[in-house]
């Protein structure tokens, strides 16, 4: 009497250790990507500290694929009129096309993420997508409306918020302590302030030029005038459209703020300064990039590293923020006072200032008490991590008795 006995099991190919050997090895690079990443499972699956750097890593490729594209969007429509199709609307779409592809290999494979991490993503990245044809039906009803501040445009940098969310909880939860977790924290909160600050550059760039076109050296080209003063707008109304107070406000209620939340979160001393000075960085080589190729130039928000640096030494001397707040957030009113000596600043309302400030105060305080809470202490635990199964091993064999 013969009986054959089998053990099944599935096997997973590794991910590609570095990028090189992605190029040296592509197909198997797509079979990890097929088998291991598109296996279905529920969120929380056990993930290699490999793939989470792969599948993380492709966050901050979506991410900067978005970033350049925004970047180049504002000076473009501050030179020529929109289009559907102009190259940083392609380049974006780019970066928004990849973003869809890691929302479905987390969705179906539940790996990197636990189940609000992966809501969020998905919230995220539905009003994003939403947000795209109500953009473009805005435009074709209201015609020119480049404002950072339409309606439709706020859903944009919201959607982009939520998903941000989303990836920078799932990979503080699930990266392993080290400098790997830092530096890719760090990026996702880099984008998350670039993503912040990103409606102040309409002021930013519209102040310089407002200049030029009054001084007769204008960067804008004359189909994006005359069809602006048929719309009944004169340039000021589209290159400076908001009132002077919004973007000191938007700058230390929503900017600085987002630096404060970063500090209390990555728990590194100088995050808030590092954020900061890489940001206006990215900002002057694009600056000059776009200037070299006769696009119009911008203002650098100088004055936010000085709140910055502030941050970073309240919080690393535990200073509650009902103490620091309004110090901090005159400080960067009087940098840019300063900046006004040196440089340029956008129209600015210093009237604001003493309600700015305590705002800001009172942002801070609700930051701290919110951080040092039992629910804040609930939301950094994963949220339906289900126990990994066990893996059965395929092999193959005949016993005769």
């Amino acid at each position: 009497m013969s009986a054959d006995t089998r053990t099944t099991q599935t096997t997973v190919t590794p991910a590609p250790a570095s990028p090189r050997a992605v190029l040296r090895h592509p197909v198997r690079a797509v079979r990890w990507l097929w088998a291991y990443a598109m296996t279905p499972g529920a969120p929380g699956r056990a993930t290699s500290q490999t793939e989470l750097r792969w599948l993380y890593g492709g966050w901050l490729l979506a991410f900067a694929l978005k970033m350049l594209g925004s970047s180049w969007d504002v000076s473009w429509h501050f030179r020529w009129l929109r289009d559907d199709l102009a190259p940083p609307h392609l380049l974006n779409s780019a970066g928004t096309v990849l973003v869809v592809g890691l929302v479905v290999v987390h969705s179906y494979s539940g790996r990197g993420v636990d189940r609000r991490a992966l809501r969020w993503m998905q919230a995220g990245t539905a009003v994003f997508l939403l947000a795209v044809p109500i953009d473009i039906v805005n435009h074709r009803v209201n015609g020119l409306d480049i404002t950072s501040w339409s309606p439709s445009h706020v859903l944009l940098y919201l959607g982009t918020a939520v998903m941000l969310a989303g990836a920078a909880r799932g990979w503080w939860l699930y990266a392993a302590p080290g400098r790997a977790r830092l530096w890719v924290g760090l990026g996702l909160w880099f984008f998350a302030l670039e993503n912040v600050l990103f409606p102040n550059q309409h002021q930013e760039y519209g102040v310089l030029s407002l200049a030029a076109y009054r001084a007769g050296n204008t960067t804008a080209e004359p189909q994006l005038l005359d069809f602006a003063a048929g719309q009944g707008s004169s340039p000021a109304d589209f290159m400076l459209p908001v009132p002077p107070w919004v973007h000191p406000a938007w700058l230390v209620c929503v900017g600085l703020l987002t630096l404060v939340v970063a500090r209390r979160v990555v728990r590194w001393r100088s995050t808030a300064t590092l954020l900061t000075a890489a940001y206006l960085g990215y900002r002057a080589v694009v600056w000059g990039l776009l200037v070299a190729t006769g696009f119009p130039p911008s203002v650098l928000p100088v004055m936010l590293l000085v709140g910055a640096v502030l941050v970073d030494c309240a919080v690393t001397w535990r200073v509650p923020g009902w103490i620091a707040g309004v110090p901090v957030a005159a400080a960067v009113f009087l940098a840019a006072f300063l900046q006004e000596f040196w440089a340029v600043v956008p129209p600015w309302e210093w009237s604001v200032a003493p309600v700015v400030c305590l705002g800001f105060a009172v942002l801070w305080t609700a930051v701290d008490r919110t951080a040092g809470s039992r629910a804040w202490a609930r939301w950094r635990r994963p949220v339906g991590t289900p126990p990994e199964p066990a893996r059965v091993t395929v092999t193959g064999g005949a016993s005769r008795g």
